[in-house]
């Protein structure tokens, strides 16, 4: 196991004058578990591949428990890595699979048994341990794939490459609990590349938000929830995400639409000495409906209220946006008009995307 450190990573591909990877800095800890989340195409697969050793970055170093490693080749990284599609022996046995990495390091048989009883026992393989790998269903084989990840023990880290993307939804939930107790039990360092937030928020202690080539936020899924530091984290994460609205400031108050709500004066004086557009975030777990002429509180034109189960979801028109509230499971339509109250405390306002601290 180790930490990593990146330090002025950035990644330029051949012939292109854009950065796939925009220069950056930021340190992993040894024994932690940690997702890099983004839609397609914005970064995540290029750093990966440059921690694994599969791309050299155009600028900046990567470190290994402090030794740099940027230009050593995969084999002498030490790491495990586990892909998309399995990468197993059909004509092996599950058992010989599973032992084909620590068998490859000349390790005492009682060893090799002894840990892939332990790796089969997590992956609920156990059963399966005689049976050759060509028989079993693509679940199982990405089982036998994680297991290839997670047996040896003296791996710097474990990378995932979009592991539970061809999985079943039931299986896949299955398997993500599966990763989690493992990382309890074994405390390796596991770095999981997804593009569902579901995947990531469940899997990791600490998520890596990309967005266009950049790192725009690293922090716990509470902190990626009540706190986005980007408005791409804030939409990006919570479903639905969080409602956006262009405002102004005026005086200790401000301006969204042809309406005003007051907020506290020392954030009205923070606001002052930003320049450009101000956008308000709020999440439609922190709006509810306020009762009719409560203060600091904004009028809304009802649309629809959608039943979700264990929740409902109220849209409401407010000037030339749309914002979502989320409900009660017992709410009712509260008409055609509705007056809406915003948690300050969980109100959010970014300039240039960024939230203005």
């Amino acid at each position: 196991m180790a930490s990593i450190e990146l330090n002025g990573l950035g990644h330029r591909y051949p012939g292109s004058s854009d950065y796939a990877l925009q220069p950056q800095t930021m340190r992993w800890e040894d024994g932690g578990a940690y997702a890099l989340l983004g839609p397609s195409g914005c970064g995540k697969t290029t750093l990966l591949n440059i921690i694994s050793g599969l791309l050299i970055p155009s600028e900046g170093r990567v470190l290994f428990d402090g030794r740099d490693v940027t230009t050593l080749p995969t084999e002498q990284r030490n790491i495990a890595q586990v892909f998309q599609f399995p990468v197993i022996y059909d004509t092996m046995t599950v058992f010989d699979n599973l032992a084909f990495p620590l068998r490859n390091r000349k390790l005492p048989e009682s060893e090799v048994r002894s840990r892939v009883a332990e790796i089969a026992e997590i992956l609920d393989l156990s059963s399966e341990l005689k049976r050759r790998a060509s028989g079993l269903s693509a679940e199982d084989k990405q089982r036998i794939s994680l297991g290839r990840g997670l047996v040896r023990k003296d791996v710097a880290a474990v990378l995932f490459d979009e592991p539970l993307t061809v999985i079943d939804p039931h299986v896949k939930w299955l398997l993500r609990r599966q990763l989690k107790r493992i990382h309890h039990q074994l405390k390796l360092s596991l770095i999981y590349v997804t593009h569902d937030q579901i995947e990531a928020l469940t899997f990791a202690d600490q998520v890596v938000v990309m967005y266009q080539g950049q790192v725009v936020q690293m922090g716990t899924p509470q902190d990626l929830f009540e706190a986005p530091a980007h408005t791409f984290v804030g939409h990006f994460i919570g479903s639905p995400g969080m409602n956006l609205l262009p405002c102004e400031l005026n005086g200790d108050s401000i301006r969204v639409g042809e309406q005003s709500l007051a907020i506290p004066p020392a954030l009205a004086q923070q606001l002052a000495q930003v320049s450009g557009p101000l956008t308000l975030g709020v999440r439609p777990e922190f709006v509810r409906c306020a009762a009719e002429g409560e203060l600091a509180s904004l009028h809304a034109r009802v649309l629809r209220l959608e039943d979700l189960g264990t929740s409902k979801l109220l849209t409401v028109q407010l000037g030339a946006h749309q914002l979502k509230v989320k409900l009660g499971e017992h709410a009712e339509l509260p008409g055609e008009q509705v007056q809406l109250a915003l948690q300050p405390e969980r109100t959010m306002f970014y300039a240039a995307e960024r939230r203005v601290a």
